[in-house]
C-alpha cells in the first residue's frame, strides 16, 4: 500500500492506494504548530477508523504548498511507517515540462494535477482546482505546463465579505434557486456563487481563445477541489470533475520515482 499526502493551506488530504485504486481517503486540518507526534496520533486514529494498518504501508509520497508543515510531517512518516517519503519537488520525475518564467514558483499541487489529467485524458487541458485559492492551469497535449491563473477561493471571498461588512452575516455556500435575492442571505449566496461562476466562465473563455490561437485543440476543462461540484452545478464550461485528481497524480509520480 502507498500513502499519498497532499498538503494544502486548509487541509492535509491523505489517500491509501492499494493495487489499482484508492481504497480510503481522509483529511486533517493543516496546522504548522503540530508536532510529528501529534500528527502521528491523528493519522493512527484515522487508520483505525478505516481499518488500515501502518505496517502495511510500503511507501509514502508528499506534495505540499505549506513549507512550515513539512519538518513535522516528514518526521511523522519516518516514525510511523519507517520509510523515507518521496517529496514532490526538484529532482523528482513528473513527466511534465514546465515552461513558466520560474518553474520553481509553480505549486507542487498544480504539477501533480497536470500529471494525473494528462495521463487520463491525453489532450489539451484547462485544470481548475477549487481550493483555498482557485487555480487555473493550461496544459498542452504533450504535457507541457504553460502557466495559469490564481484567484481567491470562493470561501476566502465569502469570509472577506462577512468580516469586512458589519451588517452582513456568514452564509452557507450554496446556489440559490433564483439570482435575484429577496433577503440578505439569498442575495449574498447569489453574489458569491453566481458571481464566482461568472468569473470561471469568463476566465475559461479567455484561456481557450489564447490556447487555440497558439495552435492547440480546444482544451478539455477538468475541475477538482472541494467546491468543484458546486461550480459545475451552475455552468456547462466544466467538462469533467475529478475529486481525487491530486491523489491519483501522486501515485503516478511515485511509480515514476520508486526505484
Amino acid at each position: 500500500m502507498i500513502l499519498l499526502i497532499d498538503v494544502g493551506n486548509t487541509n492535509i488530504v491523505m489517500g491509501v492506494h492499494d493495487g489499482e485504486r484508492i481504497v480510503s481517503d481522509f483529511r486533517l486540518s493543516t496546522d504548522a504548530r503540530k508536532t510529528s507526534d501529534e500528527i502521528a496520533i491523528e493519522v493512527l486514529s484515522l487508520f483505525q477508523m478505516n481499518r488500515l494498518r501502518a505496517e502495511d504501508i510500503d511507501g509514502v509520497i508528499i506534495s505540499s504548498v505549506v513549507p512550515n508543515v513539512m519538518y513535522s510531517l516528514e518526521n511523522m512518516v519516518r516514525k510511523l511507517f519507517n520509510v523515507p517519503p518521496v517529496v514532490v519537488g526538484a529532482g523528482v520525475k513528473t513527466g511534465i515540462n514546465v515552461k513558466t518564467d520560474n518553474p520553481k514558483e509553480v505549486g507542487a499541487d498544480r504539477i501533480v494535477n497536470a500529471v494525473a489529467a494528462t495521463h487520463k485524458y491525453k489532450r489539451s487541458l484547462i485544470i481548475i482546482d477549487f481550493g483555498t485559492a482557485t487555480t487555473f492551469c493550461s496544459v498542452k497535449k504533450d504535457g507541457t505546463y504553460e502557466g495559469g491563473i490564481i484567484c481567491p477561493g470562493i470561501k476566502i471571498s465569502a469570509d472577506a465579505l462577512f468580516e469586512r461588512a458589519a451588517k452582513l452575516p456568514r452564509v452557507e455556500l450554496m446556489k440559490p434557486e433564483k439570482v435575484i435575492g429577496k433577503n440578505t442571505v439569498v442575495s449574498m449566496q447569489s453574489g458569491l456563487v453566481h458571481g464566482y461562476i461568472g468569473m470561471v466562465e469568463h476566465l475559461v473563455k479567455l484561456m481557450k481563445t489564447e490556447m487555440m490561437n497558439d495552435g492547440e485543440e480546444e482544451p478539455l476543462v477538468v475541475a477538482t477541489g472541494g467546491f468543484s461540484r458546486l461550480m459545475k452545478s451552475g455552468t456547462d464550461v466544466i467538462d469533467a470533475i475529478e475529486p481525487n485528481l491530486t491523489l491519483e497524480g501522486l501515485k503516478l509520480i511515485y511509480d515514476k520515482n520508486k526505484k
